[in-house]
Order: C-alpha cells, then sequence, then structure tokens
C-alpha cells in the first residue's frame, strides 16, 4: 500500500515549496496519519555496537527530524535507529527562507537551513514525555549557536541536556551553514572541542554511556582525514558518521537551483561520500565503527557502504522521491544481497571492500 500511496502523493508534495512540504509531512506523521508499510525483519540484518542491539543497519539521517518530533513514529516505517537534531542549546530561527531546494534531475537537496530547532531545553522535555521510550536506537545530534564564542561550551550544554534520552550523541561540526564550524575539524581544535565533550558525557554518569560519534564532511583533503582518524582515536570516541552535505558542486548538476548557497545531498553525494568514508575506514584501521550517510536509495547503495566500511548507514534525502517506505525496500535488498555473497550478518562485509 505504501509505494501506491506515495505514488499518489509525492508528486503533489514537490509541486509545493519544499520547507512546507517537509513541514506538512512532519505533521501527517505525529498525527498517525501516514499508513505504516507491512514489517520486515530479518535476522541476518541484526547488528550490535556500543552495546545496543540494532534490529537492522538503516538508520534516519539527522535534518529530517531536528526537534525530536517523529523519532518513535519512523520506527515503524522499518528503521532500525533515528538520530534527531541538529539541536543547539538555544532555540534558534536558522536562516532566511527560502532555504531547502530540490534538484529533481539529479534527485538531490541542497539546503541551508542553519540549525533550525527548537533548542535543547525544549526538546530534552518533548524526548522526556516519549510513550515509547524504548521503542528504538535513538540518536542525538548536536550543535552550536550561530552567535556562540565558545563551541565546546555549547556541544556540553547539549550533553548536559540531553544526554539521558540518547543511545549516542553525535558532535556535529561539518555543517556548511553555520559560520566557522566546520573549522573545528582541524586537529588541534577537534582534539580540544572532543576532550571536553567526552569529558561532559562521562560527568552525566549514566549507564550505560550514550556512545559518542563525530560527524565529518566529504570536503576532506586525505591530510585532513588522516588527522581526523588519529584524533578520534586517540580521544577514544566511539565512533565516526561520514558524511554531512558537500559544498561541492559537481559540473553533472543541470537543474536550475544547482548553484544555491548550502550543503548538496542526495544521489550526487553518494560517490564523494562512500570514498571519504572509504578512507577514514583505512586510515582508523576498522577500530572506530562508521556510520555512512550520504545518497543512499537502495538497497545496493546501503550495500557498498557497508563493503567501504560502514557497520550502520543512514539516509534522509531519497525519502524526497521515494517516500518514508524506502527503509523497509533497502532492508529487504540489503538481506538478499548478503546472502547472495555469501555473508551471514551486516559485520561480516564491514570494509570487504575499502580504500
Amino acid at each position: 500500500m505504501m509505494p501506491d500511496l506515495f505514488t499518489i502523493i509525492g508528486p503533489l508534495l514537490r509541486s509545493i515549496d519544499p520547507e512546507t512540504a517537509h513541514g506538512l509531512a512532519i505533521s501527517a506523521l505525529r498525527a498517525g496519519l501516514i499508513p505504516r508499510p507491512a514489517a520486515y525483519r530479518d535476522a541476518i540484518l541484526q547488528t550490535t555496537l556500543w552495546g545496543r542491539d540494532f534490529v537492522n543497519p538503516v538508520g534516519l539521517a539527522a535534518g529530517f527530524d531536528k526537534n525530536g518530533e517523529v523519532a518513535d513514529a519512523m520506527f515503524g516505517f522499518g528503521f532500525g535507529f533515528t538520530e534527531i537534531g541538529s539541536v543547539t542549546p538555544r532555540p534558534q530561527a536558522g536562516n532566511s527562507k527560502p532555504r531547502l531546494f530540490r534538484l529533481v534531475g539529479e534527485r538531490g537537496v541542497i539546503n541551508r537551513m542553519g540549525f533550525n530547532n527548537d533548542g535543547a531545553e525544549i526538546i530534552a522535555a518533548r524526548l522526556a514525555d516519549r510513550k515509547s521510550p524504548a521503542a528504538g536506537i535513538l540518536g542525538i545530534n548536536l550543535g552550536m549557536n550561530k552567535d556562540s564564542t565558545d563551541a565546546a561550551a555549547d556541544y556540553e550544554f547539549g550533553v548536559r541536556a540531553l544526554a539521558r534520552y540518547a543511545d549516542y550523541i553525535v558532535v556535529n561540526v561539518s555543517s556548511p551553514n553555520t559560520p566557522g564550524l566546520r573549522a573545528l575539524q582541524g586537529r588541534e581544535p577537534l582534539v580540544a572541542l572532543l576532550s571536553a565533550v567526552a569529558g561532559a558525557v562521562a560527568e552525566t554518569g549514566l549507564e550505560p554511556r550514550p556512545a559518542l560519534l563525530l560527524k565529518v564532511a566529504p570536503d576532506l583533503t586525505d591530510e585532513d582525514i588522516q588527522d581526523i582518524a588519529d584524533v578520534a582515536v586517540s580521544q577514544g570516541i566511539d565512533g565516526l558518521i561520514a558524511t554531512n552535505t558537500t559544498i561541492a558542486r559537481p559540473e553533472s548538476l543541470v537543474s536550475e537551483c544547482r548553484d544555491e548557497a548550502g550543503g548538496l545531498s542526495g544521489k550526487p553525494l553518494f560517490g564523494p561520500s562512500t570514498v571519504v568514508l572509504s578512507k577514514l575506514y583505512a586510515a582508523t584501521g576498522g577500530r572506530l565503527p562508521i556510520i555512512g550517510v550520504g545518497g543512499i536509495s537502495s538497497g545496493a547503495d546501503a550495500y557498498a557502504k557497508i563493503r567501504a566500511g560502514a557497520s550502520l548507514v543512514q539516509l534522509y534525502s531519497a525519502m524526497v522521491y521515494d517516500g518514508p517506505g524506502l527503509a523497509v525496500r533497502i532492508n529487504r535488498d540489503l538481506a538478499a544481497l548478503l546472502r547472495r555473497d555469501g555473508f551471514a550478518s551486516v559485520a561480516e562485509a564491514v570494509g570487504v571492500e575499502h580504500i
């Protein structure tokens, strides 16, 4: 039922302003108005990381549910985990509109949202009211306010406010839409930041402790990748997310909004993000779990990320074109691909084709 329904509704949603359409989708999900696809479970897809059991490796990337309004609802659409945010300490309106653009011909999206969200305290209160806090694995993506002068303090604030609700916490220093944010990926500032955030997580005294992950950009040199890998391993963080959106604009883009400022995601990001993922896997010696994100729209895409070094994968932009039932289809196809190649689990396939 889901594919047929979206065949009708999808074109209607894509005929209106992208941000308005996204808001309508969130409202409909919150109200339970979108029919769920038939559940799909397969033991071959089960994986365990950071002491948590994932029913499947396909997650919902940050950006879709910025304010933690529909995290639990999305578990009913086949996702093995969901990630909310980015969340900043104080509420933030984000950049001026329009700030979200579809590249239909390329199945891509450009956004310059600017960390628009309700703020850590409001979102914490919303999560405290969850009816089913154990419904699935929840990640919380943290950012810094645009006018902040102390990045570490912002991320520490987010940890103190939200860590109790998270299975994992993400330090997002890779959005292109907050001035100066990506500079935090440099070796020295990254050491200082991760040390401070890891200390804040430890100070919560939570057991089990939420895992601490770092989300990086795709627009990195090989030297950048090695620096990030070295810092991540030396600081003892629990994993990486590769990658955020890109500021690059491939020559293959033909949509009229291709030159809009912001981060490009969707199908055009698949190749570049997978290269960075693979290089990070090699640079860390496979010692850190990596969540692969960027351009996934099929089971084959998810499988390619896993073979390149991803222990888990995430998607968001593809739902603009394929609907909320996409995760179920990806899981079904991924299970078939794993069996075709003789793997007994996702973990066995991780990194078999890394650079």
